[in-house]
């Protein structure tokens, strides 16, 4: 039989097509190591302590006269429940998650 040709090397390893070229600049083997799942979490949490503080301050300067305008304190409190609905739900999956591991476990 006759062996079969590897022109890109990805049986023999070597020489093959690097990938990293096709990527856009920055995401090739140059560009920064991921975040963790912490800091991701992190960052979450105070994206949306923020926009809860945003949405707080809104409200207070609308109640005070400061503010006139009530759709800007209307996007801005929904925003602040978007966020904390979203890490709610990020909440009961994680739960979900330590349930099953906890059954797997018994």
């Amino acid at each position: 039989m006759r062996a079969m040709a590897d022109p890109l090397g990805f049986i023999s390893g070597g020489g093959g097509v690097d990938a990293s070229r096709f990527l856009p600049k920055g995401q090739g083997k140059e560009a920064a190591p991921e975040k963790s799942f912490k800091d991701v979490l992190t960052e979450s949490l105070d994206q949306a302590n923020k926009a809860q503080q945003e949405a707080t301050r809104a409200v207070e300067d609308l109640a005070t006269g400061q503010r006139n305008d009530l759709e800007g304190v209307i996007l801005a409190t929904n925003k602040a429940d978007d966020a904390f609905r979203m890490l709610q739900a990020l909440r009961n999956k994680m739960m979900d998650a330590y349930d099953e591991i906890k059954q797997i476990r018994t």
